[in-house]
């Protein structure tokens, strides 16, 4: 099956090298390319506590923790008339932004706050005013904390029927202006951070106060295809037709690189990171059904779907979104089984991942 990837978010480090000699310019690029930004509504609205919301994932996290937090961050909430005029002076196209769960819908189930719903159609109305494309997020990390006290938010199956009807509101107030939709940013990082190493909200792993790696990522992972799959077919029956727009999915995709350049495990490693980074996600989305290395690495701890889900995931997507930062280096590893160890991620993956974040990183070793 043939995947239309009508809309590919890009995003590009250009960096000037020595006297400017590699400079870009909109030349460079096909015509209809699209130019814009993106951020996610914790790292941008701030807001916290007002006008009704309530608290998301994120901010138990960081707060828990005693870490930096979105409190204020970008302070969109109060200040995004002034950031359009920003996006404008720059010459953007298109903004990609998230609605905040927890601002519009603050249990993440149940009446919608009025004052949030607002807040995303004055901004919204601001982006198509002045000639910006408004692309939609509906998850970015960040659950009402209300469902993950609940019933554990996406680790339960009642998320599927949760999110469906939050997306429900978004579709129906927003989309008659917003025509690109993503409903799950970097599916891929998102569970992994989550679910498997606990780095990022919610913060469950085997290590961690709660939390099993070894089930609970390929649980959520399942059940984020399911949710964003019911929201696709909800928007295809109820929405399309009158509104014309795309709904897509995301991941995150490293740029990988074999450890060692003689190596030819690395090289074979490579393909397992692929089958597990991508295909985890791909797989389903195209065929219906997860890359047989991971079931046959995963084993049992590894979701079926049923028919009806095989079917219902399979071809949900108009689009996918690609985020790219930074590669990695690859290396085999030989996981010995041991009864004492839970497997996680990566030891079934059997690969090490060296992230190379600098360009001075970047090299083959030998």
């Amino acid at each position: 099956m043939r995947v239309l990837l009508s809309v590919i978010y890009i995003f590009l480090l250009l960096a000037l090298s020595g006297r400017c000699s590699d400079v870009y310019s909109r030349s460079d690029f096909p015509e209809g390319f699209t130019f814009g930004s993106a951020t996610s509504a914790y790292q941008w609205e701030g807001a916290v506590d007002e006008d009704g919301k309530k608290p998301s994932v994120w901010d138990t996290f960081l707060h828990s923790r005693n870490l930096e937090n979105g409190d204020i961050a970008c302070d969109g909430y109060h200040n995004y008339k002034e950031d359009v005029k920003l996006m404008v002076e720059t010459g953007l196209d298109a903004f990609r932004f998230s609605i905040s769960w927890s601002r519009l819908i603050p249990n993440g189930r149940g009446p919608v706050n009025p004052k949030g719903l607002q807040f995303y159609k004055n901004f919204i109305q601001q982006l198509v005013s002045h000639g910006i494309e408004p692309h939609v997020t509906l998850h970015h990390y960040d659950l009402p904390q209300f469902l993950e006290d609940d019933y554990g938010g996406w680790i339960n199956r009642r998320i599927i029927k949760d999110f469906t009807a939050y997306a429900d509101v978004c579709f129906r107030e927003f989309g008659n202006h917003v025509k690109f939709w993503t409903t799950i940013n970097e599916a891929n990082v998102f569970t992994i951070g989550g679910y498997n190493d606990g780095t990022s909200p919610p913060g469950r792993c085997s290590n961690c106060s709660s939390g099993n790696s070894s089930t609970e990522t390929y649980i959520v992972g399942n059940n984020l295809l399911l949710a964003h799959a019911s929201a696709s077919r909800l928007y295809k029956q109820k929405y399309k037709e009158k509104q014309g727009g795309s709904v897509g999915f995301s991941l995150y995709a490293f740029e990988f690189v074999p450890y060692t350049s003689s190596s030819k495990d690395d090289e074979i490693a490579i393909q397992r990171a692929k089958d597990f980074f991508y295909g985890w996600t791909l797989g389903p989305l195209t065929f219906g059904d997860y890359p047989d290395e991971m079931k046959g690495a995963v084993g049992s701890r590894l979701p079926i779907f049923s028919e009806e889900e095989s079917e219902l995931v399979k071809g949900s997507s108009d689009f996918i979104g690609i985020m790219h930062y930074f590669p990695a280096f690859v290396e085999d590893i030989k996981v010995e089984p041991s009864l004492s160890r839970n497997p996680d991620f990566y030891s079934d993956m059997g690969v090490s991942l060296t992230y190379l974040r600098n360009r001075s990183d970047f090299g083959v070793r030998v």
